[in-house]
């Protein structure tokens, strides 16, 4: 059995879950405006606590579902803040210990992963599209890393911002895929969500690191731009949209955040514009569309 095509509410939902894309790709450019002087988990805790209060404006409104939030399951739970933590506690590990527009790019797999994982939802299947675009794909990801060497070695004073956003892909494809199955639950979760994800962020902030003090109003303005977009609305929307609408095509979509996320790290100086970034990313984008061609077909 194959995906239909998204009608009548499934529709809305993947644009409501597309707004999340636009406001990822300003991720990498924010992290790295925030500076190399946060730790990861503070730079965490903070830009989660502002997501926090930022969505507890629709709590404050009266229109939140609290008691669906309150009756979230313990797996849910489990899975959203995994999600949430696990893939930001690795994502700011990685631009921290490997160039930013590689590390974002591999990062990037994500949506890819979605592809393939969703294959394994009911009533999906797993086909030589799928499988084509996976290796189209992996081809960009190699040669991403490996342009300047003939075997396509990696560089090894990376390997740790590598693994970290190689670990960022499996979360956050997994959390994506696996929201579907408990699609009955309210939005309004991620509220709660971020709240735990924060108050992780903050424990092991002072349990294991030092804090540091924004020395900038560029630090400040960016560390704030982080908790309102790509760490804040954008996991509200991308909830609802995995959770409502065609999860494979999402991830198709999702290809135009790394596209978004490099262009604007070379604009601000982060990186250059070389052949090995456009044919990894047009590689990578080429074989995600591939692998949703059985998705946008119906």
């Amino acid at each position: 059995m194959h995906t239909t095509k998204p009608t009548g509410p499934a529709r809305p939902a993947t644009m409501i879950g597309s707004i999340s894309i636009l406001l990822w790709g300003t991720l990498a450019i924010l992290t790295k405006l925030t500076g190399d002087q946060f730790p990861p988990f503070q730079l965490l805790a903070m830009t989660f606590t502002i997501a926090t209060l930022t969505l507890s404006g629709k709590l404050l409104t009266g229109k939140a579902d609290v008691s669906s939030i309150l009756k979230l399951p313990l797996t849910g739970w489990l899975l959203g803040v995994g999600g949430l933590f696990g893939f930001h506690a690795l994502y700011f590990v990685a631009l921290q210990n490997a160039p930013a527009v590689e590390a974002g790019l591999v990062a990037y797999i994500w949506p890819l992963l979605i592809v393939l994982f969703s294959a394994l939802l009911p009533d999906e299947t797993l086909t030589r599209w799928h499988v084509s675009g996976a290796l189209i794909a992996l081809g960009g990801y190699w040669v991403l890393l490996g342009w300047n060497n003939a075997a396509g070695n990696l560089q090894w004073e990376y390997l740790i911002g590598y693994l970290a956003a190689a670990g960022c892909a499996l979360i956050w494809s997994s959390y994506s895929v696996l929201s579907r199955l408990i699609k009955n639950t309210s939005s309004d979760a991620v509220i709660g969500y971020c709240a735990l994800t924060a108050l992780l962020g903050w424990s092991s902030h002072f349990l294991w690191e030092q804090t540091a003090v924004p020395s900038s109003l560029t630090q400040i303005i960016a560390v704030v731009g982080l908790g309102l977009g790509p760490v804040g609305i954008a996991f509200y929307t991308w909830d609802f949209g995995v959770k409502h609408g065609n999860v494979q095509l999402l991830g198709v979509f999702a290809y135009g955040a790394p596209l978004i996320s490099t262009l604007l790290l070379i604009m601000f100086g982060e990186g250059t514009l070389e052949a090995n970034v456009i044919i990894a990313a047009l590689a990578i984008a080429g074989g995600s569309l591939i692998a949703a061609k059985r998705a946008a077909k119906g």
